[in-house]
């Protein structure tokens, strides 16, 4: 009995090893309540302003926030594509180590504006959704898929990697990174709002 028992149980603690580990509910509640966070301040952000005011640049050289409403749209995409590449890796619970960031250090890394990076080609925006009507759809359609990913993932987030330039992160921490990055962008749009110059009503 003991020799047939013994392979059982090895067998049972080997398909215990490859099982995923998927979200807790603490961790989905926080990135909803994260990105449903961001995606309001966006759109109350925007609500009410004209043309004018839309395309207004505090320079030749900066972005309007239009521009910036179409930064943000098209990171949407982008970011999420880059977790999308992290599920195509075999779980690693092994790296766990490599991630030094916490979830609320990401954050406030990433909404943090005193340190100002050029974006990428890739980010730029270019008019590439159209109207600027059609670019706060994309990004409002986008942001509710990500949040129903969030919401019913089985995937296990937390032991696939990205490594960034400031180091590695996990998949979980991109959907973060997504919001954080959504912040940063309303808080340049701030910056326009208030300069002197901005066209009032």
């Amino acid at each position: 009995m003991k020799k047939v028992f013994l392979p059982i149980v090895l067998l049972a603690l080997c398909a215990f090893g490859v099982v995923e580990s998927t979200l807790t509910e603490a961790e989905r509640e926080f990135a909803v309540k994260e990105l449903t966070r961001t995606h309001d301040h966006l759109l109350n952000t925007l609500e009410g302003l004209n043309e004018e005011q839309l395309n207004y640049k505090v320079s030749d050289d900066s972005w309007s926030i239009a521009e910036c409403a179409e930064h943000i749209a098209i990171s949407e995409n982008l970011i999420f594509g880059m977790l999308q590449g992290t599920l195509a890796q075999e779980p690693d619970p092994s790296k766990r180590a490599e991630v030094k960031v916490t979830d609320e250090g990401l954050i406030a890394m990433i909404e943090d504006r005193s340190n100002k990076v050029k974006t990428g080609e890739p980010f730029e925006p270019s008019g590439k959704y159209g109207s600027f009507e059609e670019t706060v759809e994309e990004f409002k359609t986008k942001r509710k898929e990500h949040i129903g990913f969030v919401k019913n993932t089985q995937d296990d987030l937390r032991n696939r990697y990205q490594q960034l330039p400031f180091g590695t992160i996990d998949a979980y921490q991109i959907l973060l990174f997504m919001s954080g990055h959504t912040e940063r962008h309303i808080k340049q749009m701030e910056e326009v709002l208030d300069d002197e110059d901005f066209p009032m009503d």
